[in-house]
């Protein structure tokens, strides 16, 4: 009888411990996000939530190889990926990507860059700020006769996967030489890792352009570019604006959720808009509803947080979703 009891007594605190700390890995771009529901569900639960921003390349990598609880990236997975690596995944919020700048006394939004002009200055055939094309749509604006710096991205990164897939449907050269990737063979340019390192170079390099998640942005007062719809229309990286892109997503459980959000149609719908993605291993149930705990929690008291940092929450009807496809899981 103590025997038995005091191996009841280990399983329960086994379980304990499995629940104090959830292990997670991956996007630089949801990590102000993340940070800030873990804060208030282990205030609320007691439940430590570690989440480290590596990359989405690295969140995919740790969880397939079952190094973390959950990976986190912004490139959706493919059913038939999900399936051969014994992943789940659902999307837990938005963002957008803006083009940010470092111009000495130009201001937020005061740079208009057409779609297809960001594209030529990431290819590095618009060498300077004053070129002709970038003057024709800032006639007002005192561009200097300074050398461009491009900084991207160092890391697999899913902010680069969704800006270069972008970059790909609005420039053919760009398509034609370096495509879409995680990673890709920048033409020209400086490496920062992660939206953090992207970040630090712009805002320590004068005449320096990149890009980053919209909280980065923000959060670091850079200025962002003015860009163009799909249809051609000047429009800013608002909150309104990526809502606009954001409601023509068509979640689906039975595709895993993916889903490419950027160039979206409607006159108001900002062009570079992404969901991020959190990635889990079918095998580890016990673990997994400890995990949708925590997005359950952040998904039902974390959309005014989410709209503060600059991310946008997802509707109740794909939450409720969601909720469905993890039932379906037998995890929720």
């Amino acid at each position: 009888m103590l025997r038995k009891s005091l191996v009841s007594l280990l399983a329960a605190s086994t379980l304990m411990m499995a629940a104090d700390k959830l292990n997670g890995a991956g996007a630089t771009f949801p990590a102000p996000l993340y940070y800030d529901w873990a804060y208030t569900y282990e205030k609320t639960t007691g439940t430590k939530v570690n989440y480290q921003s590596i990359g989405s390349g690295g969140g995919i990598k740790q969880v397939k190889s079952r190094i973390v609880d959950f990976g986190a990236s912004d490139e959706p997975l493919q059913s038939d990926v999900l399936k051969k690596d014994k992943l789940m995944q659902f999307p837990a919020a938005i963002g957008s990507i803006v083009v940010v700048y470092n111009i000495p006394g130009i201001k937020d939004n005061e740079i208009k860059l057409k779609n297809e002009i960001v594209g030529d200055i990431f290819l590095g055939k618009i060498t300077k700020w004053n070129d002709p094309k970038i003057k024709a749509d800032n006639p007002n604006v005192n561009l200097p006769d300074k050398e461009i710096t491009v900084v991207h991205r160092s890391d697999g990164s899913g902010t680069t996967f969704n800006f270069t897939y972008y970059l790909s449907e609005v420039n053919k050269e760009w398509k034609e030489k370096v495509g879409t990737g995680k990673a890709v063979d920048w033409p020209v340019g400086l490496g920062g890792k992660g939206n953090e390192g992207v970040t630090n170079y712009v805002k320590q390099t004068p005449f320096s352009i990149g890009y980053v998640e919209q909280a980065y942005k923000r959060q670091n007062n850079l200025s962002g570019a003015t860009v163009t719809t799909a249809s051609g229309k000047w429009v800013e990286a608002t909150e309104d604006n990526a809502k606009a892109s954001a409601k023509y997503a068509k979640w689906s459980k039975d595709g895993d959720f993916y889903q490419i959000l950027a160039l979206q149609p409607g006159d108001n719908s900002y062009p570079i808009v992404a969901g991020t993605f959190i990635l889990l291993p079918e095998e580890k149930a016990d673990m997994n509803k400890d995990v949708v705990k925590f997005f359950d929690n952040s998904f039902k008291n974390g959309d005014k947080s989410a709209i503060e940092l600059g991310y946008i929450p997802l509707p109740e009807e794909t939450k409720n979703l969601i909720r469905s496809y993890w039932k379906d899981k037998g995890i929720y």
